[in-house]
């Protein structure tokens, strides 16, 4: 939504027409937005009904549509200040709250008071993931993500409970496993470690066929076993940014993703 008053003040003499700029919000991008609410707000209502595996596709379901609403903003042009604020908030509740209750609902609980922390400890961890991103994106390196990015951090737990769910285990069978999962995830979103963003990544160019054939292929496997293949994946990717952080810091490189940062937080001490 691009909001705002062109007009300036002139007097009836000048002859000038005085036209405010219409308010409004744009549709397009919002509704991949709003979709990806739903599907974090489906993986709750699916958890408090008892259907974890559905609860867990319907978070798998808000990551797919939250890539796409903002390729889908610049693509169109019609970037705004409004959907920056609305992602922000639909991925608080998509990655940040639906993950950490339907791990609650399915095995934390059991735990006691151990159990309703990690909870917390993760959506916590989560909330503050997304504000320092609002805060450093004009400072942090566009290749990169400081800190796992909250979309993946939801794919470890939803994918976790998913696996289990599909192997037949129960979920008080796993609690501290579910409450490792749920710590790691957390803490990892506010480190400070780098994990390639993908958005250097040119969506228009042209590829090689056999890229086409891969993508296939890669659709295919998942469809085979998706909760095993999609765990796999974003438990790779979640080693990943460890794996380039110790490897820059052995090799004496600068391991931050910033480059500069003038704003809050005040974290200079963890940008070596």
């Amino acid at each position: 939504m691009h909001e705002g008053n062109d007009s300036h003040d002139h007097s009836p003499s000048e002859g000038i027409v005085v036209r405010k700029r219409r308010k409004g919000i744009y549709i397009l991008p919002n509704l991949f937005t709003l979709a990806a609410l739903f599907g974090g707000f489906y993986g709750i209502v699916m958890a408090m009904d008892g259907r974890f595996d559905q609860a867990a596709v319907g978070i798998f379901c808000a990551m797919v549509l939250d890539s796409l609403d903002g390729r889908v903003a610049r693509m169109t042009n019609t970037q705004s200040a409004f959907g920056e604020q609305m992602d922000s908030l639909s991925d608080m509740v998509s990655f940040g709250a639906a993950p950490a209750l339907v791990a609650y609902t399915w095995s934390l609980k059991d735990l006691g008071r151990w159990g309703w922390i990690a909870a917390f400890v993760y959506c916590a961890c989560a909330m503050m993931r997304l504000a320092r991103f609002n805060v450093n994106t004009q400072v942090v390196d566009k290749r990169y993500f400081q800190g796992l990015p909250s979309p993946a951090a939801a794919a470890l737990i939803a994918g976790f409970v998913w696996l289990m769910t599909d192997a037949g285990i129960q979920g008080p069978q796993v609690s501290w496993y579910v409450f490792a999962a749920a710590l790691f995830a957390g803490l990892t979103m506010v480190t400070n470690v780098p994990f390639y963003s993908f958005k250097d990544v040119q969506m228009k160019k042209s590829v090689p066929f056999v890229v086409i054939v891969l993508i296939a292929l890669g659709i295919a496997v998942i469809n085979i076993a998706p909760s095993i293949v999609l765990f796999s994946l974003f438990v790779v990717y979640a080693v990943s940014g460890y794996a380039v952080y110790g490897w820059r810091r052995f090799k004496g490189e600068r391991a931050s993703v910033i480059s500069t940062s003038t704003d809050e937080p005040e974290e200079s001490g963890l940008h070596r």
